[in-house]
């Protein structure tokens, strides 16, 4: 009896010492920060897009790139659908509109609280096919001359691979 009482207190032991090493490794890591994701959604596949770039807002200089370029399967009969979440859309956001010829590029930039979802065909009878979504929150810099213009500060890239 005594046998069996000691290897149940030592059983107990063991396990609260590892509850108690898993507690504090819990407490104790850095918990990332949680960045916006944009949705795309083609050719029957929603893929979720972490930002490629994030910039703090108040030193452009201060970067992380938490994670890669996105991807999503396209045809030319059906096009492309992007969600923002609230946190990019209720800010002056950015949609660059990449096509095989980079000089053809568009622009066209939303205002805040204005738009959280874009409709993008994949093909353009000008510009020929679309070759990548990128999305940008901007912000407003003044450079040493006192000039004023926008500056992307946190950029999410989707790159369309045609089927």
């Amino acid at each position: 009896m005594r046998r069996w009482t000691a290897g149940l207190l030592a059983a107990l032991v063991l396990i609260a010492s590892a509850a108690a090493g898993v507690g504090a490794w819990l407490l104790a890591r850095q918990p990332g920060p949680d960045l916006p994701q944009i949705s795309v959604y083609a050719h029957g596949h929603t893929v979720r897009v972490d930002p490629f770039l994030y910039c703090n807002v108040l030193d452009l200089n201060e970067c992380a790139q938490p994670g890669s370029q996105g991807a999503v399967g396209v045809t030319a009969d059906e096009p492309v659908q992007l969600s923002v979440p609230a946190a990019i859309g209720r800010a002056p956001w950015r949609l660059l509109t990449v096509y095989a010829d980079e000089r053809d590029t568009t622009s066209t930039v939303f205002r805040p609280g204005t738009r959280l979802a874009a409709t993008i065909p994949t093909v353009d009878p000008h510009r020929g096919r679309v070759v990548g979504i990128v999305v940008q929150l901007m912000t407003l810099v003044r450079d040493q001359n006192g000039e004023v213009f926008d500056l992307p500060h946190a950029e999410w890239s989707v790159r369309l691979d045609w089927t």
